[in-house]
């Protein structure tokens, strides 16, 4: 890793979860790339070689970049001026009120606007509201008199990669690019052309509501079955049969299965819509109803085993998404809040997440509950139902919204899922 090589081809400013791989894929291409950021201790990591998040095969690659030596980092965004195209993935978070946050695009086109000059490509690549592209254009034409499109060119291509699959679909979900005037749309197609995915070109506004829209779509489609899972037990019914029953040989079924739907980007974005919506509200109840079912587990244990004073509970899982580290805006840390209020010991695992946890077998040892907080694949193994089993209290209650042994059962004592097949460990 070197902090003074060749002039960039591409400056990545943010080298978060979003613009350290793309970073490193774009610099794996062949382009001589500068990476910004404000983190010191991120910083200090890249330059020894080490990620700092866990995200597939990203080690690897930053191995073969940092061998390279086409990749240079910096903490002044000042500095990505030194490369003709400039990506921004920065977060637009939105304040508590519903309204989004732009000082950090806004703070970062401060630092850049004496240091453009025609001919520079400005992409945002992080979630942003409608409207935002035609903003930073309009910024930087205000305060610099730039013709957008035609001197400066700014666009639009939003993110829209999983967690843990970033190598494989940055080489082929569409790329999505909406340039605003004539030509920018045309320029930020040079720099995403490095890879093999194909270019989708639209308006900025367009761009900018297919990515917003998409992780609605989402935290809608998960809210469906969290509230059947709430319905089911006010009824007394098992979600996972009503959600067989849903599907099953149906052709306009499709029910999802319940969880902890969360994460830093459906946890926020329904906000960008929800901020000038013409129907105020309804996307705030499908956050609601996600935000919800940290407290109906917990009420759904207190109605099985009465107070959890003083009572243990092991809560497995921590990161927001399966077989993840990304713990941002995870429900499972709402979880573990709730269960502190009522006043129980409760002991965390997850061998993920950067967080400290205890061992698995530290967690479920003499536990009282144990909750499954993130689907990891390790936690779904049989083998950590045999040890619960084996382990825990006489009559654990154990709790699985996400059914990740089978069993069926939001609900259950380990002794009963032991019943029901579990191997030894």
């Amino acid at each position: 890793m070197t902090d003074s090589p060749s002039k960039p081809d591409v400056a990545v400013v943010g080298l978060g979860r979003v613009g350290l791989p793309l970073a490193l894929s774009f610099a794996d291409r062949g382009l001589n790339v500068i990476g910004i950021d404000n983190d010191p201790a991120r910083l200090s990591s890249v330059r020894e070689g080490a990620m700092p998040f866990r995200e597939t095969g990203a080690q690897e690659l930053l191995d073969r970049v940092g061998a390279s030596g086409r990749l240079s980092l910096s903490e002044r965004v000042a500095d990505a001026a030194r490369a003709r195209h400039i990506v921004i993935t920065l977060g637009t978070p939105s304040f508590s009120h519903i309204e989004i946050d732009m000082r950090d695009i806004r703070s970062a086109l401060d630092d850049l606007l004496g240091a453009l000059r025609p001919g520079h490509a400005l992409t945002l690549r992080s979630t942003v509201a409608p409207g935002t592209t035609e903003f930073v254009a309009g910024y930087l034409a205000k305060h610099r008199g730039f013709q957008i499109g035609e001197e400066v060119y700014v666009a639009h291509a939003p993110e829209r990669i999983a967690a843990g699959r970033f190598l494989e679909e940055i080489d082929s979900l569409p790329c999505i690019i909406g340039g605003v005037g004539a030509r920018s749309g045309e320029v930020a197609a040079e720099l995403f052309g490095v890879f093999k995915a194909p270019i989708v070109q639209t308006t900025p506004v367009q761009a900018e509501l297919a990515k917003i829209w998409a992780n609605i779509l989402r935290y809608t489609h998960f809210a469906l079955p969290n509230l059947l899972m709430m319905d089911c037990e006010r009824y007394g019914a098992n979600v996972f049969e009503v959600i067989d029953l849903v599907n099953r040989d149906y052709p306009r079924g499709g029910l999802a299965q319940p969880g902890l739907t969360a994460g830093t980007c459906l946890r926020k974005d329904f906000a960008f819509s929800e901020e000038r919506s013409n129907a105020p509200g309804m996307l705030l109840a499908v956050s609601r109803v996600n935000e919800s079912v940290p407290l109906f587990l917990v009420e759904g244990i207190k109605r099985r085993v009465g107070s959890l004073s003083g009572r243990k509970v092991a809560v497995l899982g921590l990161a927001f998404k399966a077989d993840t580290d990304d713990e941002r805006d995870s429900l499972a840390h709402k979880l573990v809040r709730l269960l502190e209020r009522e006043l129980a010991d409760v002991v965390a695992h997850d061998p993920h997440v950067s967080t400290p946890t205890a061992s698995l077998e530290q967690a479920v040892e003499s536990a009282d509950v144990v909750v499954v907080g993130a689907n990891h694949s390790e936690l779904c193994d049989p083998r950590t139902l045999a040890m619960i089993a084996e382990r825990s209290s006489a009559d654990c209650l154990v709790v699985d919204p996400w059914n990740c042994w089978g069993a069926g059962q939001v609900f259950a004592y380990a002794s009963e899922l032991a019943a029901l097949g579990a191997p030894s460990a």
